[in-house]
């Protein structure tokens, strides 16, 4: 009998966590990434809440087991184009975007990235840094192979440079790759697209992108990070001093009739963590946290909170700032507050703010979506009709959720959800037989 095959679209931790379920239960798994590398969000992450563990630490491992199982194809840079057939036996098109770099010759010396004289904003560190015109997105990536960007890459352009070409000794370099068409027939289908980052530029009430000192959460996660393009040192993106107070405002788009009315679900312990991480990298510095409601329902996060407030400092203020303004002689960002208890608008003068912005299905699951004939919600999340005794079924047979995709939730929750979508759809394909 042929081996039973499932689609595991989006490689974050969830779609890993899924792939390895099935692939060591003996089914053959397809997993589909947008862009080049495994890892998701989470790579992005210097430490994960409660624990404060390296967050690479835990994933890197997976994505290589990932990357090396037996049982698992590898399918990055990669999108599902087209999808036919009914339930328990789906035939899929998955289009492999060129990377213009040959995959077998390729040893991943990082000599190409090093000698192309071409640069743009890093997605990776969300503009803080910059990356070259063929790029790796992060040193762990998985697979570990670059890919030339043709929007920003001056042969693509002009027709000039070469210089990627012209010092790889393993002549891996190919201009002439074109896209490649893989059809597949699977027996399930397991989204788990993942979340974006809601842009905040839009609330002119916080200035982010007019006041320099106003920073997204994501930005603050890529600066603090030891791998991150400022080597863990918080600096003001300003005049490069290192804050002495900081701010975080929760809620940023989320929980607003004006934008999403949702709730991020992890908002307010990424925001204690990055309090703690703060401190532990500057003993003397001060975090206020502004909350709408504290959100701490997973095991140990309350604990967590006290331990900031005790240990570190933190201090949490139940308010919802209505503006920041900047102070022209020094940069620093103005807080305008209500203090709730005394009922009186205040001010707070800080070194740096940071913006926990909403997190939303990712752009692509809609797409994913229509193709797979998915109903979503009002905010777009994929439809569940059974959350009690089928959290990760979707109304069409044969085809599961698990992850940001179907509800805001943490890595934890994610995880959890993703070894259930595999073994529903061990368990579908059982039935199947």
């Amino acid at each position: 009998m042929a081996k039973k095959s499932v689609l595991v679209i989006g490689g974050g931790i969830a779609g890993i966590q899924s792939s390895l379920d099935l692939a060591n239960m003996g089914f053959q798994v397809y997993l589909v990434e947008k862009t080049p590398s495994i890892g998701g969000r989470m790579s992005q992450l210097d430490k994960t809440f409660p624990t404060n563990d390296c967050s690479m630490c835990i994933l890197a491992p997976k994505m290589i087991e990932a990357s090396r199982h037996p049982n698992i194809r590898l399918l990055t840079y990669s999108e599902v184009e087209e999808v036919a057939g009914g339930p328990g036996k789906v035939r899929v098109k998955i289009r492999k975007k060129a990377r213009f770099v040959d995959e077998e010759k390729c040893t991943g010396c990082g000599v190409c990235v090093t000698k192309c004289p071409w640069k743009t904003d890093s997605e990776f560190d969300v503009g803080l840094s910059k990356r070259k015109a063929i790029y790796t997105p992060f040193a762990q990536a998985v697979p570990n192979i670059p890919v030339i960007d043709t929007e920003h890459c001056v042969y693509f352009l002009k027709g000039t440079c070469r210089a990627c070409e012209k010092f790889c000794e393993a002549g891996a370099i190919n201009y002439d790759q074109e896209d490649e068409i893989i059809e597949a027939e699977v027996d399930a289908i397991i989204l788990a697209s993942g979340f974006d980052l809601y842009d905040p530029s839009g609330l002119e009430e916080y200035g982010y992108g007019r006041i320099k000192n106003v920073i997204t959460a994501m930005q603050y996660e890529r600066m603090i990070s030891a791998s991150g393009p400022t080597e863990g040192h918080l600096e003001r993106p300003s005049d490069g001093k290192t804050p002495k107070r900081l701010a975080f405002i929760q809620c940023v788009g989320s929980r607003d009739t004006r934008h999403k009315l949702y709730c991020s679900s992890v908002c307010c312990m990424h925001a204690t963590k990055e309090a703690i991480l703060a401190n532990e990298h500057y003993p003397d510095l001060k975090a206020f946290i502004f909350y709408t409601d504290m959100r701490a329902v997973g095991k140990r996060f309350q604990e967590y909170i006290a331990r900031a407030e005790q240990e570190y400092g933190v201090s949490y203020i139940r308010s919802r700032p209505s503006e920041i303004t900047e102070n022209p002689d020094n940069g620093n960002p103005i807080v305008w507050y209500e203090e709730t208890t005394a009922r009186t608008r205040t001010t707070m003068e800080v070194d740096m703010v940071v913006l926990c912005q909403a997190l939303i299905p990712s752009g692509s699951t809609k797409d994913i979506s229509d193709m797979l004939h998915l109903s979503l919600n009002n905010y777009q999340f994929v439809g569940i009709p059974d959350r009690l005794f089928h959290p990760v079924d979707t109304e069409v047979p044969g085809i599961f959720a698990c992850g940001f995709c179907q509800a805001p939730q943490d890595i934890p929750d994610s995880v959890i959800q993703a070894s259930a979508a595999a073994g529903r759809a061990a368990e579908f394909m059982s039935k199947e037989d």
